[in-house]
């Protein structure tokens, strides 16, 4: 036979052999090789892999072409091969293992459209559907990774071909009707994994949609906007832990615009405009999310206790008897609830910010059910830190969306700032009580605030500048936040949660070694050394709690705005932080101007 020739034996025949070695079979002829079970799957599933590959890149001859494809056609279409390849990576060989895996991420063909199109459109929760729903996930995901315009096309191609296949399978596991929520697919033992076999497919075509270039979208990449509704039926009604989790993690990520971030390419997804209809998208999430809690959703969400990696041993919160429950799900719940509510308030405004109290309160009865803490504590406000304490990210993005609330809803109720001031406390969305809580948690560093600055995994960036635009404005609300945060017992709580003010990214005092000017202990300098004059002189004029409280603050803003500068100065700052220093400055001299009115 010529190298690049049809091979003599039929097509039928080669699939035979590649299907009984991806089952271990030996076939007669290799047994005298002492040929073992894993090696024949080894060699089947690679011969397979090869095959798939090539044809993916176009670069058999046409002959060696059509041939493959029979190939294919047989294993797929009459040997239902699906089935028993996407078993294979769940096998304890772990050669086995990624061998599968690597062959099933790259089957683009016709036949294994057409295979998994069908299983979409007419299989229930079991391991047709499973081995389908995997390996259409492996194949975009690994699709959406390389950015490629070519890729682009194929990826363009996928997405139409299973469009309507998926659209119908949506409709059939996630129904629109909540009564039809505990239907026979439900009781399924299958159908926990096929349910999260579904969402990790799901956060994929959302990620999808939000690729550059991307300005239409089809409707199998908005499932999780359309059918949010039925997702959050779905969390209330699920006895299964674990897709409970799963669903939560995924509403939340799609509201906070983070799906796809934990494997996409930095470069692929778009940070700027969108597609033409994300906005109503987003709005109908949020609705759906708030129309939920409207109708005491958050009373049939069941949190389970914490576990490790899923197993059933259960933690125990420190000096309490009882068991604490699973932080992730409260904060994902949380940050939900927030930024649907924000969401809310942005698109609709006034009429938006009456239904806010309403939320808000149902969602501090959910986490007092669950978080012991809570209950404790007599001032709302010191809720993100000692939920979110534990998470910088959901931290950032949780205070930014109570400042975001809190602004929204004071332009529109039409409260003066003491009146504003008082319900952002007794709601719990008070900016300057959170602001200095978080200041609190780690005793008020400033070089703490300086990781959070250049970190690109955290919102903090966005929140502090939209933060110092309100206290600029607004300092004679920040000094009674700090008196009422001193006396609330807030303190205690958040010891147990602080974070450890020794952990840096950068040891940002080797910064001044080239410095010459700089000596030793001189960390502070003149202007630092003429505010704390200036702090001094405030010391008389306020309760001590007050002061103590006021005088971190100032300080640690004051040095951190000093730290930004040298580092700005010397081209050691990741980005031009012009702003940041212009707001930082213009917050100290709001304190001299506030100070000047108190004497």
């Amino acid at each position: 036979m010529n190298i690049g020739s049809r091979p003599d034996r039929s097509a039928a025949d080669v699939a035979a052999v590649m299907f009984g070695g991806l089952r271990g079979l030996v076939p007669v002829q290799l047994r005298e090789e002492l040929c073992s079970e894993a090696e024949m799957i080894c060699i089947s599933v690679t011969l397979l892999e090869k095959i798939t590959s090539s044809l993916t890149a176009q670069s058999l001859p046409i002959q060696l072409t059509l041939y493959s494809e029979e190939v294919l056609r047989v294993l797929f279409g009459d040997m239902n091969l699906m089935e028993q390849l996407v078993s294979v990576p769940y096998c304890s060989d772990q050669i086995i293992s990624h061998l599968a895996a690597k062959c099933a991420s790259g089957m683009v063909c016709p036949c294994w459209q057409k295979k998994c199109t069908q299983a979409f459109h007419s299989s229930s929760p079991g391991t047709e559907l499973d081995a389908c729903l995997w390996s259409v996930t492996e194949v975009l995901r690994k699709t959406l990774k390389e950015s490629q315009q070519g890729k682009t096309r194929i990826l363009g191609k996928l997405l139409d071909t299973f469009d309507c296949s998926l659209c119908a399978l949506c409709s059939k596991l996630l129904p629109e009707k909540n009564e039809e929520c505990l239907d026979s697919f439900t009781h399924s033992r299958h159908w926990g994994t096929t349910m999260c076999l579904l969402l990790d497919l799901l956060e994929v075509l959302s990620t999808s949609s939000l690729t550059r270039g991307t300005r239409v979208c089809l409707k199998s990449q908005r499932i999780t906007y359309i059918r949010s509704a039925a997702l959050l039926t779905m969390i209330s009604c699920s006895s299964e832990g674990f897709v409970k989790k799963r669903a939560l993690l995924l509403l939340k990520r799609t509201v906070l615009e983070k799906v796809g971030e934990d494997w996409a390419l930095g470069e692929v997804l778009s940070s700027g405009l969108k597609y033409e209809n994300f906005g109503s998208d987003m709005s109908m999430l949020a609705q759906s999310v708030l129309t939920a809690v409207a109708n005491n959703w958050l009373d049939s969400v069941q949190v389970e206790p914490a576990a490790f990696f899923g197993g059933i041993r259960c933690t125990k919160m420190m000096g309490d008897e009882g068991q604490k429950p699973d932080c992730v799900m409260l904060r994902a719940v949380s940050l939900i609830v927030l930024k649907s509510i924000e969401l809310h308030i942005q698109t609709t405004g006034a009429d938006g910010a009456t239904e806010v109290d309403g939320h808000l309160q149902s969602l501090w009865g959910f986490l007092r059910r669950y978080c012991n803490q809570l209950t404790e504590v007599t001032h709302l406000c010191c809720w993100i830190s000692l939920l979110f304490g534990e998470q910088d990210d959901d931290m950032m993005e949780a205070a930014k969306a109570a400042l975001s609330i809190f602004l929204s809803h004071r332009l529109h109720s039409g409260l003066d700032d003491g009146a504003a001031f008082a319900a952002a406390c007794a709601s719990g969305c008070n900016p300057h009580c959170h602001f200095v809580l978080l200041l609190q948690s780690v005793s008020f560093d400033h070089s703490i605030l300086l990781d959070f600055l250049i970190s690109v995994e955290t919102c903090f960036l966005e929140y502090f500048l939209r933060y110092l635009k309100y206290l600029r404005d607004n300092w004679q609300s920040f000094i009674a936040a700090c008196g009422g945060i001193s006396v609330s017992g807030c303190d205690s709580s958040l010891q147990q949660v602080s974070l450890a003010p020794e952990v840096r990214l950068v040891e940002y005092d080797s910064s001044d070694e080239s410095d010459p000017d700089n000596t030793e202990g001189s960390d502070v300098g003149p202007r630092t050394s003429g505010l704390s004059v200036s702090i001094r002189q405030t010391q008389n004029e306020l309760p001590a709690v007050t002061f103590e409280t006021l005088a971190k603050t100032v300080f640690c803003l004051s040095e951190l705005r000093e730290v930004v500068t040298r580092l700005h100065t010397k081209k050691l700052f990741p980005y031009n932080p012009s702003a940041l220093l212009k707001l930082l400055e213009q917050v100290e001299n709001s304190y001299k101007q506030s100070r000047a009115t108190l004497q």
